[in-house]
């Protein structure tokens, strides 16, 4: 467990090395455009409404880690993966809703599900012969989100929360969820729901918290589709803005 641990901080270091050295380049002519010290001061002092007023582009390298509910409490999850997302709208909503939708992506390369192990006794064939059949464990795969939902929360000038719905799919190196001798399927598909907040560091970076309920099913896809009725998956990333 702490092996994998270490591969996903590590993974999130070197995606935010790579988005940093991105977006701090040094100017390559003097007739670049350099903001009046008023938008600077804006900038710093409102980053929430400087940034989306522009209707951005954002990206970001987060890790998140969970637990399953209800029957799957002894099930955990480590993951690390990067998203895009676009602002599509202006500003709009009463109040504590006054928002702006946003579309995203999302890619997991490292999804990981930790199982309890449990053997089972399999009687097959004629005449009957009885192995020992074990399942759980550690489960590897990735995970695509090609439908991400945001409503982006404008209210504030440094904290900017956000509310969220999606479905993507799971592929995993063996069949998942265990479920004894039955099988399952090495393809699921995740609908989700999320919460969470982007607190702004910078004029253009922020630091990324969220809180998803996660449900895993393969639509009877395979052997039989018991399910992960639900999962919490809490999540630290790191996003920029352009």
């Amino acid at each position: 467990m702490k092996k994998q641990i270490v591969f996903a901080v590590v993974f999130l270091l070197v995606l935010s090395g790579i988005s940093f050295s991105q977006t701090s380049q040094p100017a390559q002519t003097s007739s670049q455009f350099t903001p009046s010290p008023a938008a600077q001061s804006a900038a710093s002092s409102d980053p929430v409404h400087t940034v989306m007023q522009h209707k951005p582009w954002d990206r970001g390298a987060f890790i998140d880690g969970g637990f399953g509910t209800t029957g799957e409490t002894s099930d955990h999850f480590l993951n690390a993966g990067y998203r895009l997302g676009k602002v599509l709208t202006s500003a709009a909503g009463p109040g504590i809703l006054h928002g702006q939708f946003e579309y995203a992506i999302q890619l997991i390369p490292y999804w990981q599900s930790f199982t309890p192990k449990t053997t089972y006794l399999l009687t097959t064939g004629n005449p009957p012969q009885t192995r020992q059949v074990t399942t759980g464990g550690t489960y590897t795969g990735l995970s695509i989100t090609p439908i991400l939902l945001r409503w982006d929360l404008v209210r504030w000038k440094r904290v900017m929360p956000w509310l969220q719905g999606g479905g993507g799919l799971i592929w995993t190196n063996h069949k998942y969820p265990p479920n004894g001798p039955r099988g399952t399927c090495v393809w699921n598909f995740e609908p989700q729901f999320g919460v969470g907040i982007h607190y702004f560091v910078k004029p253009r970076q922020s630091i990324t918290f969220g809180a998803n309920a996660v449900h895993i099913s393969n639509a009877s896809l395979g052997d039989a589709n018991p399910g992960v009725n639900a999962t919490v998956q809490l999540q630290i990333g790191y996003t920029w803005w352009k």
